[in-house]
């Protein structure tokens, strides 16, 4: 008796498990603080279905088979089969090589749940689900020779007409949830235009200007505007891109077939969404979550530097489990979350070594933190990434600064040397500027002045370019090569390379083409 009781409560326990949450928030906007769990339904109208069979439990002549998340996909398949030499071909690569199956079904594994629920939301088909096998081999770390990036390969521009912020703290383009949703949106709208999704994921590859312009031609030459009417039309890679995901689907549809085996997908969240609001470093978070930084970031590739700065907006996922360790791990930290703090440059030429010596760090160290080569400084304007005084230990980087950061390099300009120069009768700042070969803008800024007038005798601050030795040069374009003047500001090198082109210009022209 007790034993057929357990069996009902079995058979019980794992027919509830068929209704999943879709996702889960757990909000830590108050930090540290107990907080609750939510889930929302994932069902479809008529509720999950769950997948191939992983196992069957026999008990009381009843038989449970328990089905992964593959399945879903192959029953929620809805686009026509596309008939086209091209799908055979792809359909030989990919089968031809299923350690690159493998990795990239691997990989998936960690996103296919969510994708599917929000198509399954949507009422999408499911073909969709395996898009980003072709994308991006569902590597949210991709980025191609188009600067497009992140699992869906959205470029920059389109990623800013789908909201997905792109500053130099995070690129959305890469988020996991943020990309997902602006890639379906796309696709939505797209479906609406063509009302073929053939068509429309051509579009999603090639534009929908393109694919429009495409139609208009085959109409007018009285042909149909099927994806493989329009092929003609379509450059190498749209040809080949719903054949493509044809061809995926195919392996999906039966594995076996080809030689293949999936890996199990659990008809259940892979992750878990945590609200941040307070800067935290990535590798505390991933601490704290006790998960290894290779796992952190393959869920959270949107952090582009050591520091994830809180908002109300900021997520990060984790696995479940990891997400109750790093609630709990987090009440219990006494220490700052965040050792990092931004400083917006306002100089038009400020130095690594300057910012450095600033922050007490040293240049390798802000350099790597912000990936500034060497022989490069950041330009005005720019947020760089600095360690946080301890004065500041309580203050986070500010939301306003975060979403707007943009950093921008220039090349180092030769060595300069202080020296202190009197203006004439007739001197001007443009005059001064041009004659030590410095700009405007750094002369007003080096004497804090105002405007451009100068007053004879008034004593400015310049810095100007060095030889090797140190010693200042001065540029004589602006002035008379023989005078009293240029004689004394001028080293003997500088003269002899004005020599040297005095001569070069006296060099009759059949002579100066061997000269070049």
């Amino acid at each position: 008796m007790q034993q057929t009781h357990f069996r009902r409560l079995t058979i019980a326990a794992l027919l509830a498990a068929q209704v999943l949450p879709s996702a889960y928030a757990i909000d830590l906007s108050v930090e540290p603080s107990s907080q609750a769990v939510e889930s929302r339904d994932a069902r479809s109208a008529d509720g999950p279905r769950l997948g191939n069979t992983e196992f069957d439990a026999t008990y009381d002549d009843v038989t449970v088979t328990r089905f992964d998340v593959w399945d879903r996909i192959r029953k929620g398949f809805a686009i026509p089969d596309l008939n086209n030499p091209l799908v055979a071909t792809h359909v030989t690569w990919y089968s031809s090589r299923p350690e690159y199956i493998q990795r990239t079904t691997q990989r998936a594994s960690r996103y296919l749940f969510y994708v599917v629920q929000e198509l399954e939301r949507r009422g999408m088909p499911m073909e969709l689900a395996l898009l980003p096998f072709i994308e991006s081999a569902f590597n949210p770390q991709a980025y191609s020779s188009a600067k497009a990036a992140g699992m869906w390969q959205f470029i920059p521009s389109t990623g800013r007409d789908y909201n997905l912020k792109q500053n130099i703290f995070r690129d959305e383009r890469r988020d996991v949830i943020a990309s997902t949703d602006a890639a379906l949106n796309y696709l939505q709208r797209l479906y609406g235009m063509f009302g073929d999704w053939q068509l429309a994921l051509a579009a999603y590859n090639w534009g929908e200007g393109s694919v429009s312009r495409a139609i208009a031609k085959a109409q007018a030459a009285g042909r149909d505007t099927d994806y493989n009417s329009l092929s003609a039309y379509m450059p190498a890679e749209t040809r080949n891109y719903y054949p493509k995901l044809q061809a995926v689907k195919n392996l999906v549809a039966a594995p076996a077939q080809y030689g293949l085996a999936l890996p199990v997908v659990e008809n259940q969240p892979y992750f878990v969404s945590i609200n941040k609001t307070r800067d935290i470093d990535v590798k505390l978070a991933a601490q704290l979550a006790e998960i290894p930084m290779e796992e952190f970031k393959a869920l959270n590739p949107q952090f582009n530097k050591p520091v994830i700065t809180g908002s109300p907006n900021t997520r990060i996922l984790l696995p479940q489990i990891n997400a109750e360790k790093f609630k709990e791990n987090l009440s219990k930290w006494s220490h700052a979350l965040s050792s990092w703090t931004a400083h917006k440059v306002t100089a038009t030429r400020e130095r690594i070594e300057t910012i450095a010596t600033r922050f007490k760090t040293t240049p390798a160290v802000i350099r790597e933190a912000n990936a500034i080569p060497p022989n490069m400084h950041p330009t005005m304007g720019s947020v760089v990434l600095v360690p946080k005084p301890a004065s500041e230990s309580g203050k986070d980087i500010g939301q306003d600064l975060a979403d707007n950061a943009t950093l921008a390099v220039a090349p180092d300009g030769p060595p300069r040397k202080k020296i202190k120069v009197r203006a004439g009768k007739r001197d001007t700042v443009n005059s001064i500027a041009t004659r030590y070969k410095v700009t405007v803008a750094e002369v007003r800024e080096w004497n804090d002045l105002k405007n451009d007038s100068l007053k004879p005798g008034q004593e400015l601050k310049l810095q100007v370019r060095a030889d090797k030795r140190g010693k200042s040069r001065v540029a004589v374009a602006s002035t008379r090569e023989d005078s009293p003047a240029a004689k004394r500001q001028v080293s003997k090198r500088t003269r002899a390379e004005v020599a040297d082109r005095r001569d070069a210009r006296r060099v009759e022209p059949r002579q100066r083409k061997r000269y070049e």
